[in-house]
């Protein structure tokens, strides 16, 4: 009987180490402004062609607390997961973060805010090479759309950023003034992705944020859509926050 006891404690030790090292197998992808979710495309099919479960949410871009809103309930339904989140993204999954279904955060070329902190105030310390962004209408704001290729997507083949450039989803005043209410990245583990070549968020302000959140942090030359233009590499950081979660 001894012996049968410490055999089942060994098999639970060795199951228990298995589950740690496969780490979680859902991903939840949230877009920035000016971009929508289909945007994950080439990400979403590398992930799950690798035997992740990826969920894609659609936020309204109405207000910052609308878009954390519309995160949370499809973390919700995922299970333990990593929550990447690009540009703008990083604001709402700064906010979501701290849902219990959380394990890590990953930011691709985004912001990372302190409690408090907007888009805007952070934009404003290390100011863009951009200056394309203005009013449409009804408290919105949007990016011109001829200047868009090379202010967004530089490195993207120019049919699919002209493309990006007249669907894009205009974003609210509002959610780029709103300062965040959490700081997921205090609790949980972090990475991030600087795109060298960034003109819509100034890159010495992704490293100056992922500094400050002791993010794992990768570069590459790109533009602001370098989820496009590098699926590989982004796909990868994902994966190595979900192997290192549990």
């Amino acid at each position: 009987m001894k012996f049968f006891n410490l055999a089942l404690a060994a098999g639970a030790l060795i199951a228990m180490a298995g589950v740690a090292q496969a780490g979680v197998k859902s991903i939840v992808l949230v877009h920035g402004a000016f971009a929508d979710g289909s945007g994950w495309k080439p990400v979403a099919e590398i992930l799950e062609h690798d035997g992740y479960t990826v969920r894609v949410v659609q936020e309204p871009e109405t207000s910052l607390k609308d878009d954390v809103a519309a995160t949370k309930l499809i973390l919700d339904k995922a299970g333990p997961c990593v929550l990447v989140g690009h540009s703008y993204g990083g604001m709402v999954i700064t906010g979501a973060g701290s849902h219990s279904n959380v394990r890590s955060l990953v930011y691709v070329a985004a912001y990372v805010p302190d409690v408090g902190e907007s888009a805007g105030a952070l934009n404003s310390k290390m100011p863009s090479a951009a200056h394309s962004i203005g009013p449409v209408g009804g408290g919105f704001l949007a990016v011109n759309q001829e200047a868009f290729p090379a202010d967004f997507a530089a490195d993207i083949p120019k049919p699919e950023a002209r493309f990006m450039a007249i669907s894009q989803v205009p974003v609210s005043a509002e959610a780029l003034g709103a300062g965040s209410t959490a700081a997921a990245w205090k609790g949980k583990p972090s990475y991030a992705i600087v795109a060298t070549q960034d003109r819509m968020i100034n890159p010495d302000l992704e490293r100056f944020m992922y500094k400050r959140a002791h993010a794992q942090t990768i570069e590459l030359p790109g533009s602001h859509a370098i989820f496009l233009s590098h699926p590989a590499e982004v796909a990868g950081l994902i994966e190595k926050a979900a192997k290192a979660s549990n």
